[in-house]
């Protein structure tokens, strides 16, 4: 059997298990939850909590398979790394390539949203130089954190998450005592025609823990650690998501037609003071999530660049902050050059396909490393064998057949593309 090759002895171990679990939480639960109750009450009606929770249980398939994966390897990559060993270079580069773009549209897209939150309650980040400063500082901002040192980047995602999380905790506590049953029965039974567009929307409020094993090179112990976070944050996740479904769906009569659910349902049980506590959990769940992108986001790059793919400074570690500079360097620069011009907009329409070819990537590799390390030390066993990864496969294919013709082309040119791209590789000294 072969062996697990080490990860890059330039990085430095320092982010702990628990320190994981909050990245992981943070990357997963973003603005997405202020606006989820509404827009699922629109589709499923009274069966929405019930939904909630079978998406959790749909997911944790595919966090199932990032876990038996991740045990595997204590190197940084993720998705790219595991389609690599299992597949080769060019269908592990082609993955890596679309997990990379879309990392840079979603940082420009949450560096826009967060200005488009902020000017909720401080009106000059809507237009002009309050946005500017907004979109440039929250870049720049985390862009140093992330140079600077990983832990300062955990530190910082920990906080975030802690910051996200209290004020969704305030709603479900408070609103719980409110909750109207009858409210909660109300409204038809969605038609059958609503059902793939609701699992779409469900499945992927539940994205981003597959950006987590990008970052292994500097976790602890991610072989033990990081399957451990997995699973713990789609628990948590899922408790989380359907109870603040069921508070929302149970004060706030017309939910559906909410533009801001979540702050709509706070006033009409607890007044104005905690809806604005939302309203600035909203701003501070942005930020979160743009914090494990910029964390994560240049990890993909550096493994990339690592196997030849890109100019060799984006390989580079730094002598004294023991980070990927030039690749976090390169990530911001491009965000915020997307974020500014609006050309984001034109990558995003990538990010649902892009997801699910990591998805189907991770699971098939997943297929062929539980026999090649089948007797790895360490290694998670997942129950059935192949069964878990296999119906994780036929979720996501489900999942891809219910994405629209933009989506598709979209990523049909991202993928020629690479393919050109994955031609001018450098060519790179062979680990012993």
């Amino acid at each position: 059997m072969s062996e697990v090759p080490p990860s890059n002895p330039g990085f430095v171990r320092a982010v702990s298990r628990w320190q994981i679990v909050g990245l992981s939480i943070n990357d997963v639960i973003g603005s997405g939850i202020y606006l989820l109750p509404a827009a699922t009450a629109v589709l499923l009606g009274p069966a929405s909590v019930w939904a909630v929770l079978l998406a959790g249980l749909a997911v944790a398939l595919l966090v199932l398979c990032y876990a038996q994966a991740a045990s595997y390897f204590d190197q940084p990559g993720g998705s790219y790394l595991y389609a690599r060993e299992a597949f080769g270079p060019f269908v592990g580069f082609e993955i890596g390539w679309m997990v990379w773009l879309t990392r840079i549209a979603s940082a420009a897209a949450l560096s826009n949203g967060l200005a488009d939150a902020t000017a909720r309650f401080w009106a000059p980040a809507a237009s002009g130089g309050g946005r500017l400063a907004v979109v440039v500082g929250s870049l720049g901002l985390l862009t140093l954190i992330n140079v600077i040192g990983v832990k300062s980047a955990a530190r910082t995602g920990v906080a975030l998450v802690i910051g996200k999380l209290l004020p969704l905790a305030l709603f479900i506590v408070i609103g719980m005592f409110y909750v109207d049953i009858d409210l909660l029965r109300s409204g038809e039974l969605p038609p059958i025609r609503n059902l793939g567009e609701a699992a779409l929307l469900l499945l992927f409020a539940y994205a981003g823990f597959e950006n987590i094993p990008a970052a292994a090179g500097e976790f602890k112990n991610p072989r033990r650690d990081v399957p451990f976070a997995l699973l713990t944050m789609i628990a948590t996740v899922t408790l989380i998501y359907a109870a603040v479904q069921l508070v929302a769906q149970g004060t706030l009569a017309g939910l559906a037609l909410s533009k801001t659910p979540l702050a709509d349902a706070a006033a009409s049980f607890s007044g104005e003071g905690l809806a604005l506590i939302l309203t600035v959990g909203a701003t501070i769940s942005i930020l979160g999530t743009n914090s494990n992108t910029m964390l994560f986001g240049p990890r993909v790059l550096y493994s990339l660049a690592e196997d030849g793919f890109g100019p060799r400074p984006l390989a580079s570690i730094h002598p004294r902050f023991h980070t990927p500079a030039v690749a976090i360097v390169t990530q911001g620069v491009l965000a915020l050059a997307l974020a500014l011009t609006g050309s984001f907009v034109q990558l995003a329409l990538l990010s649902v396909v892009a997801r699910l070819c990591a998805y189907i990537g991770t699971t098939l590799s997943v297929l062929v490393l539980q026999r090649r390390y089948a007797s790895h030390p360490g290694a998670l066993k997942l129950p059935g064998g192949p069964l878990i990864p296999l119906a994780a496969l036929i979720l996501s294919l489900g999942l891809l057949a219910s994405a629209n013709i933009g989506n598709l082309l979209a990523a049909a040119v991202a993928l020629a593309l690479g393919a050109v791209l994955y031609l001018f590789r450098r060519k790179v000294p062979a680990v012993a």
